[in-house]
């Protein structure tokens, strides 16, 4: 009996050991396994401490068979730590890197060229006393047309092919142009007033190198006792001065027709002298009846509007041929700005 008991211990300690280190994860747990069998305290060393009063042929061989389990433990062991490091290599891959390697270069945003525009166009018109003002682009059709000189049956109205929204009762749409900011802004603020109006606008009509169904514009308003046409001239002389960075830029004006003006005139410029004129703006005196809506009296104010298209002045600045180019999304184009 007394040579059997030492064999159920070794078989024991083999069972237990083998299945703690099936379940081990960590190095700590592989250590702390390490210590119970192979420790000064551990279980293997106090079997064999019990194996001295043993005759000398069965102690040399329950000695050989300890001496085997360690031998076959702690190459599981082995085998063990391999496997955890080999998972935590896979899991820290992701967080590991080099300190000594050269960084990658970030990939740095940029503005669109029409953001661009309309940053130095606003810039320029507020170092002059102009006003920024925002409106709605789902407008009524009152502002966009009746306000504006233009009611309904107008012949001006053919103009403009609109996106209307349904339910068509409710009259509304998406605006033409954002001139509705001008009855807007003059229905609640009193004269004298200098304002811009910038802002995205809808037509429908078929898209070209130089039309596009969606398109940028800014409108600007100026009402005073005895604004004129001079002053209109000399504030776009001014400004597009500014912004193609041109003091030799040439302007003129020419007769012309839009239904919330009169007189009205288009505005053509002359980048180079060597060039033909460009047609890049429509202004006029504020027509008396777009006074009257907004409830001035056209015999004690008067003013300017004009209209500006953001995307026709970038092509200009940018020298691009196309104006579908700027909604188009190719990044191609876009990160050359």
């Amino acid at each position: 009996m007394a040579s059997k008991e030492p064999q159920d211990i070794f078989q024991s300690l083999r069972k237990d050991a083998f299945k703690a280190l099936e379940e081990a994860f960590d190095f700590e747990t592989i250590r702390k396994i390490e210590s119970d069998y192979f420790g000064k305290n551990g279980g293997l060393p106090r079997v064999l401490r019990g194996l001295k009063d043993m005759p000398e042929l069965e102690r040399k061989t329950m000695g050989s068979t300890a001496n085997a389990l360690k031998k076959e433990i702690k190459e599981m062991i082995k085998i063990k730590k391999g496997e955890i490091e080999k998972n935590n290599a896979l899991k820290n891959k992701d967080d590991w890197f080099d300190i000594s390697r050269p960084g990658k270069k970030i990939s740095r945003g940029h503005f669109h060229p029409i953001s661009r525009i309309l940053k130095e166009v606003a810039e320029i018109f507020e170092s002059m006393g102009f006003e920024i003002v925002e409106g709605p682009e789902a407008e009524t059709e009152y502002y966009n047309f009746d306000a504006l000189n233009i009611p309904k049956n107008h012949p001006a109205r053919d103009m403009w092919d609109t996106f209307w929204l349904k339910p068509l009762k409710n009259r509304l749409l998406l605006r033409a142009h954002t001139s509705p900011m001008e009855a807007r802004y003059m229905e609640k603020n009193n004269p004298p007033l200098r304002i811009i109006a910038p802002g995205r606008c809808f037509r429908h009509e078929a898209t070209d190198t130089l039309h596009e169904h969606t398109f940028y514009q800014v409108e600007g308003l100026m009402i005073g006792k005895k604004t004129n046409l001079a002053n209109l001239k000399g504030i776009l002389e001014t400004f597009l001065r500014k912004l193609f960075k041109n003091k030799d830029l040439k302007i003129r004006f020419r007769p012309s027709y839009y239904p919330f003006v009169e007189p009205g005139v288009d505005v053509d410029i002359k980048l180079d002298p060597k060039k033909d004129w460009l047609e890049i703006a429509g202004a006029g005196m504020t027509h008396p009846q777009v006074l009257k809506n907004v409830k001035l009296n056209p015999n004690q104010w008067q003013g300017f509007a004009f209209g500006l298209g953001l995307d026709r002045i970038a092509m200009l600045k940018y020298k691009i041929d196309d104006i579908r180019l700027f909604h188009s999304g190719d990044l191609r184009f876009i990160k050359q700005f």
